[in-house]
């Protein structure tokens, strides 16, 4: 039997609906942010294409960041290149204390913006990206806006060109600013109805290669190895990883093999999304693939990737949740909901290095990665005035 061997994102769970809002005998926070103003720098991000890993839309896109960036907060910020594409970094000065996260590229094709372009029709408005998560930008940028000078100081904003993409080329970077900052807020866009995000799974994509031998089908089939047979046995082991008890998912995503109809498929391969809750479960994952075994004689399994963000367990957000309730307060928008979600981001890296992350700050809408994505204009506003009255609380 050929063994494996190794080279090498579902509902959200509603946590703390009912917490207690905080801050109540304060008075309600009135700031100045123009809804207007908001809008003229989505649709400027929006419209600017921005797919992963096309380095020269993300060239222009991360200028259209810092041209924002620039107009809006009085200073430039640091352009740092990277071979994903660049990441931008604004810093208030003074003494470091919050971080906030986000990204500029987008999954959506090219031409998608020629396609579907920023449309705002009512209180919804919608284009690539809109929701995951040029408007998460522009709401942060728009709150750190308006706080005063001294408020700003300890700020810092870091927009990266990969995280749709694994955050390979931007991760060390996150890290060393999160530890530097102690505190971090994700504008990832926002759970159903709004909900931030306290808890997220471990995720990441293993990739399945099996290695046979091409022969012809018709004469001499038996000269081959068939990779394709070979992985039909592998899909029956790998579903059989995902493990219900401790919320594991493990989901066989995209196939392909073969070259041609009349030809005995030399190489197939096959690409699994995984995703985890608890510590350990990626050791086990890591061990299961690598078990992997076929009786199809002479072929042999290849295994690339894995766990490529660790979870983001519940109390994460430390005291985070906590003050962005008493800041919801004082503004007036009542009590935030918190959840748990099965998707990755940023924030699992800054979690895992034990800096207290708060995520889905972002948009309010939903579609996320759909033709179909979608906001809430009028949200726009309320978050970054969240996010104006927690920052002084942190």
């Amino acid at each position: 039997m050929a063994e494996a061997t190794r080279h090498g994102r579902q509902s959200d769970t509603p946590l703390y609906a009912d917490s207690p809002p905080g801050g109540q005998n304060g008075e309600v926070i009135q700031t100045d942010i123009s809804l207007d103003a908001m809008l003229t720098d989505l649709e400027l991000l929006v419209n600017t294409e921005s797919t992963s890993l096309h380095l020269d839309l993300l060239e222009t896109s991360a200028e259209a960041v810092a041209t924002v960036m620039e107009r809006r907060l009085g200073t430039r910020p640091q352009i740092i290149p990277s071979p994903a594409g660049p990441h931008v970094l604004w810093s208030g000065g003074g003494s470091q204390r919050v971080l906030l996260v986000g990204h500029h590229d987008t999954v959506f094709p090219v031409g998608s913006v020629a396609a579907r372009p920023f449309t705002r029709d009512g209180n919804r408005a919608t284009g690539p990206g809109i929701f995951d998560m040029k408007a998460g930008i522009v709401q942060a940028i728009h709150g750190v806006a308006a706080l005063d000078p001294e408020q700003r100081a300890g700020v810092e904003i870091l927009i990266t060109a990969d995280e749709e993409v694994g955050s390979d080329h931007s991760r060390e970077l996150i890290e060393r600013r999160a530890i530097a900052c102690g505190n971090v807020l994700v504008f990832e866009a926002s759970a159903d109805g709004g909900a931030i995000k306290i808890a997220r799974k471990g995720t990441g994509t293993f990739e399945v290669v099996v290695h046979g031998k091409a022969a012809h089908a018709g004469l001499e089939p038996w000269n081959g190895i068939n990779s394709v047979t070979a992985l039909a046995e592998l899909v029956g082991q790998i579903v059989t990883f995902a493990d219900p008890a401790t919320a594991t998912t493990v989901t066989p995503t995209v196939v392909s093999g073969g070259t041609a109809d009349n030809v005995v498929p030399a190489q197939a391969r096959l690409k699994v999304d995984v995703r985890v809750e608890q510590t350990g479960e990626d050791a086990r994952l890591e061990a299961a693939f690598a078990s992997l075994s076929t009786t199809v004689p002479g072929a042999t399994i290849e295994i690339i990737g894995g766990l490529n963000r660790p979870p983001m367990p519940v109390g994460s957000a430390g005291r985070l949740f906590d003050l962005a309730q008493e800041a919801a307060a004082t503004i007036g928008i009542g009590t935030l909901q918190g959840v748990a979600v099965g998707g990755g981001s940023d924030g699992n890296f800054t979690a895992a290095r034990g800096v207290p992350t708060l995520d889905g700050m972002g948009a309010v809408g939903g579609g996320a990665h759909a033709d179909h994505e979608w906001i809430d204009v009028e949200a726009m506003k309320e978050r970054a005035t969240l996010l104006a009255a927690l920052i002084p609380l942190i």
